[in-house]
């Protein structure tokens, strides 16, 4: 009986680990969140270098990116979407102001483009 108690305890603690892990915040959520309130948007394609390199200054961050893909699946072609918005290249972040920056930007670029404020270092 204490056996099944020690096995049912260790279960119970594992599956809470497992769900404490995915809810960790990352150090950029909320200024990846402002980025998606303020309407900007992140058009790339899973296969490109640059996108890949964008979404690593977000770190665990990069979740929270208002992310749109314009790759189809077999990597030949582009979305509707994207197609849709004239997406020429990846990456290409759109503003509320209907600018557009393309290349990997640094986060500075895009919080003085959004007004979304940085988390002090």
């Amino acid at each position: 009986m204490a056996i099944l108690g020690i096995v049912i305890f260790a279960l119970l603690f594992g599956v809470a680990a497992i769900m404490r892990s995915g809810k960790n915040p990352g150090k950029l959520d909320a200024f990846a969140q402002c980025l998606a309130d303020r309407g900007a948007k992140f058009y790339g394609a899973f296969w490109c270098p640059h996108c890949q390199a964008q979404k690593a200054l977000f770190g665990s961050s990069a979740k929270s990116l208002p992310y749109v893909e314009c790759s189809t699946p077999d990597a030949q072609g582009q979305t509707a979407i994207c197609k849709e918005k004239n997406i020429q290249g990846y990456p290409t972040w759109e503003f509320a102001d209907d600018t557009r920056q393309s290349g990997e930007i640094p986060l500075e670029k895009l919080s003085e483009k959004s007004s979304c404020p940085l988390p002090l270092k």
